[in-house]
């Protein structure tokens, strides 16, 4: 989440026709697996399509194991992994990885953090260096925290305090919809917490989940598994395995009866609401079918939603969905299917939910016919597809996988569990899951003015 973007992402999109499949249509990734004896899990996918190479180290930590009483420090601590180490000081990690052709980033989510590189395929060593410097140790000092405190305080009002509608569709309906303070606290950060944040919790936090044997690394692009893998060991085979404190229980069961609230925002211009349900664990037989019923009904322009909410009965101007800050494959505890809408002055909430629960009843009732159902599925594919030629993004894609799901062939297996999505199987997670009493509203409208 931090305020820059990946400008040259574009590197290494070819594909690469010796990782397709010879007897089907499938691509098959390449994906090989190693733990070296530290506990790190390497995980390489071969690409000489392009010297480049993407990098991807998550570390199994986000917001639902940050401390109580500190909402949004596995944020903010994302942030100070980019303040220098006593090796490498505040500035060396960017100049030398953008000097060198290349880019970097990280992201907070709430079953991980990830922190991504691309550059040329020179650059590997370099980055592999920088990357086991801090998670060996970082520059723990007051200056820096304070310093990195305002930064996710400004990050914090330019995107939610001073935005309209803020977060209010990924923030706001995850407090409402859960119960156990792990899924419904502000992953994000309060100010009162954030500056409650001591050196001493930094520490701590680098300490109990920065170590090897809580994380994933991967490396894609163009170097053998081999290679990679004696990269692995020189960079990171020293540093040592650490103790790993156990979760709590995070898990919640569905929702039994409605959860709504209405709020006002001094910043819209126009009425919106928010809906989420509660959606399958990961790795239930729902997982992939409630993927695609989320992309058949609020998928983009020729979705349910948006064809009868916006194009039909012109309530909405418009409607989008999604799984908050993950991806429906990339979420480790309870999640929730989320559509943002923005509907008319003179319409209403209630409205909007009568519509969109009428779409929902006729899958129920009706299924889906086949046409429309191969549509929605090879749109999925060629975005999951799209998505991983891009050598960071699969590299990225890859660490998320081994880190959640234990696997990364996950990657290989994803398209088939699309395709074996039936009619039938959209009927039932629609029934079991986009019910009124698993549904948690929000309707936010322009304040007053005085």
């Amino acid at each position: 989440m931090r305020l820059r973007y990946l400008s040259a992402l574009l590197a290494g999109l070819s594909l690469s026709l010796t990782s397709l499949a010879a007897t089907s249509d499938q691509w098959t990734l390449p994906v090989n697996v190693k733990k070296l004896d530290n506990g790190l899990t390497v995980v390489v996918s071969e690409d000489h399509s392009s010297p480049t190479v993407g990098v991807s180290v998550v570390y199994h930590v986000g917001m639902r194991l940050e401390p109580r009483n500190r909402t949004g420090f596995a944020h903010l601590f994302e942030h100070l992994m980019f303040q220098g180490t006593p090796n490498a000081p505040k500035g060396v990690f960017d100049r030398a990885i953008t000097g060198g052709g290349g880019n970097n980033n990280g992201s907070t989510r709430p079953d991980f953090t990830n922190y991504i590189e691309t550059a040329p395929v020179s650059s590997l060593e370099p980055i592999l260096w920088l990357e086991a410097d801090r998670m060996k140790t970082l520059d723990f000092n007051p200056a820096t925290l304070k310093n990195q405190q305002d930064v996710v305080k400004e990050e914090i009002r330019v995107n939610v305090k001073n935005k309209p509608y803020g977060g209010f569709f990924w923030l706001d309906i995850s407090q409402l919809a859960f119960q156990k303070w792990e899924n419904n606290h502000d992953g994000y950060g309060s100010f009162e917490d954030l500056e409650g944040a001591s050196l001493d919790d930094v520490r701590a936090f680098h300490r109990d989940y920065y170590g090897p044997n809580n994380a994933v690394l991967a490396i894609a692009g163009d170097v053998t598994p081999t290679q990679a893998f004696a990269l692995a060991q020189k960079y990171f085979g020293g540093i040592a395995a650490r103790p790993v404190p156990k979760g709590s229980d995070f898990t919640e069961g569905l929702n039994t009866q409605e959860k709504r609230i209405e709020q006002s925002d001094a910043l819209a211009q126009v009425p919106a609401v928010a809906v989420g349900w509660k959606v399958p664990p990961q790795g239930s037989a729902d997982q992939a079918p409630m993927a695609v019923l989320s992309e058949l009904l609020a998928g983009g322009d020729a979705s349910l939603f948006y064809l009868n909410l916006v194009k039909g009965r012109e309530i909405a101007l418009n409607v989008q969905g999604g799984f908050g800050l993950t991806g429906p494959f990339e979420y480790g505890g309870p999640t929730l299917f989320t559509v943002f809408g923005l509907y008319k002055p003179n319409s209403s909430a209630d409205a909007m939910l009568a519509a969109m629960d009428a779409q929902i009843a006729k899958v129920v009732k009706d299924g889906v016919d086949a046409a429309t159902l191969k549509r929605v599925k090879t749109r999925m594919l060629a975005d999951w597809n799209n998505d991983l030629e891009n050598i960071l993004s699969r590299a990225d894609t890859l660490a998320k996988l081994q880190t959640l799901w234990g696997d990364a062939n996950v990657v290989n297996k994803v398209p088939g569990w699309i395709e074996g999505v039936t009619s039938a199987d959209l009927q039932r997670v629609a029934a079991t899951y986009l019910t009124k009493a698993n549904r948690t509203v929000i309707d936010r409208k322009p304040a007053v003015k005085k």
